[in-house]
């Protein structure tokens, strides 16, 4: 019986949990309220803050709470122009400015839009990444189309929101990391993930590609959906494998 392989450890966690104390917290929309849904909040950004382990900038931003007198700071992903002590609107009946927030069905065909939510109220889950951003299709009667980061179009419910623009930060991966310490520093923020040790220079106790005279699999390196833990590494239920050729093909 072989070793107990890195990825059936990384499933309980222990080493191998994420590195969040430093983190300022999740990056989130307003929760979804009668005041957003029918009309808009002013808010206030106040700083623009690195978030550890995230290539994105993220914006602190105050609103005065619609219900009880005190403030309600949310952290938004910043998107690329937002400055501190700009005014952003969030709401039905906000402008179409960069950085305000709005439902996607009040937007015209065309709009860039970030940190969208995939279900109304969700507070946001497609484009959040530096850079990243949604395309606007069109609108009908199953709701709004979008274009998403990776090219697929996808129907979303016209009540979801998004923010208008694109995430900041955008070409970050532009620039080669050139060492090994600029990865060192880059994934000791994230969680434990690098240096990755390849299946095929370990030996075979601690990996199905480990052992022999030569590093190689020797088997195909495609393993099927049932396969017990110990075994499903390499290529996981691939529908095909080699190199994708040709030009990106997108789904209209």
């Amino acid at each position: 019986m072989g070793r107990v392989i890195r990825s059936q450890r990384k499933g309980a966690g222990g080493i191998f949990k994420s590195h969040t104390h430093h983190r300022k917290g999740p990056a989130k929309h307003r929760a979804l309220d009668f005041a957003e849904r029918h009309g808009y909040l002013r808010g206030l950004v106040k700083e623009i803050i690195h978030d550890p382990g995230r290539g994105a900038p993220l914006a602190s931003v105050h609103f005065k709470n619609p219900y009880k007198y005190k403030k309600d700071r949310e952290l938004f992903i910043a998107a690329e122009g937002l400055y501190t002590g700009q005014f952003v609107y969030c709401g039905a009946k906000a402008s179409l400015t960069i950085g305000n927030v709005l439902p996607v069905s009040a937007l015209p065909e065309g709009a860039i839009v970030c940190n969208l939510e995939e279900r109304v109220g969700d507070r946001g889950a497609v484009a959040r990444a530096s850079g990243k951003y949604c395309t606007v299709v069109g609108h009908s009667d199953k709701g709004t189309q979008i274009k998403l980061p990776s090219g697929k179009k996808k129907i979303v419910d016209g009540t979801c929101r998004a923010t208008i623009g694109v995430v900041a930060g955008g070409g970050r991966i532009d620039k080669p990391l050139l060492k090994a310490g600029r990865s060192y520093h880059k994934y000791k923020a994230k969680r434990n993930e690098w240096p990755k040790v390849r299946g095929v220079a370990m030996n075979p106790v601690d990996h199905p590609h480990g052992g022999g005279n030569h590093q190689h699999i020797g088997h195909p390196s495609t393993v099927r959906r049932d396969a017990p833990h110990g075994q499903k590494v390499g290529l996981i239920a691939a529908r095909r494998t080699g190199r994708i050729r040709g030009a990106k093909k997108v789904e209209d």
